[in-house]
């Protein structure tokens, strides 16, 4: 009963650590559920579901992430990712354009646009600044709304 005690601590421990996987940038938040797959939406199943996610790696990777000037001028970001999951991952993205005081930029391409990425296999994105000005970025994500 005590070595089943202590591998379940150790299966928690596992877990709660694997749970505050972070993007490399902290201009990127990946959520919860785009990063991770869970098995169902039944609190008592979500939490065996994600820490199976959790221990075999599952979910939404970003690898690179660049800042580039197009040929007229205006900033491009550039991500690379990948989805480690088996299965096809959607989910939407949203990239704030900020000027060089950190105020965001507001205009009408400030939306969620929906992005698909398939099992085991790596994902290109790329968004261009409303205007020259543009000096940084924040990019959000969320599971894709049916």
């Amino acid at each position: 009963m005590k070595t089943i005690t202590n591998i379940f601590l150790m299966f928690m421990v596992f877990f709660l650590l694997s749970c505050k996987e972070e993007s490399s940038k902290s201009t990127i938040h990946l959520r919860e559920e785009v990063r991770s797959d869970d098995i169902g939406s039944n609190m008592l199943t979500r939490p065996v579901g994600q820490a199976f996610s959790a221990l075999i790696g599952e979910g939404i990777e970003i690898r690179d992430v660049k800042l580039v000037r197009n040929d007229s001028g205006f900033p491009e970001v550039h991500i690379l990712g990948y989805n480690r999951s088996p299965g096809k991952k959607r989910f939407e993205i949203k990239v704030e354009w900020l000027d060089k005081n950190g105020f965001m930029i507001d205009t009408k391409t400030t939306t969620w646009l929906p992005v698909s990425a398939m099992g085991h296999s790596e994902f290109n994105y790329k968004a261009v600044a409303p205007r020259q000005d543009a000096t940084d970025y924040r990019i959000d994500t969320r599971k894709l709304r049916d």
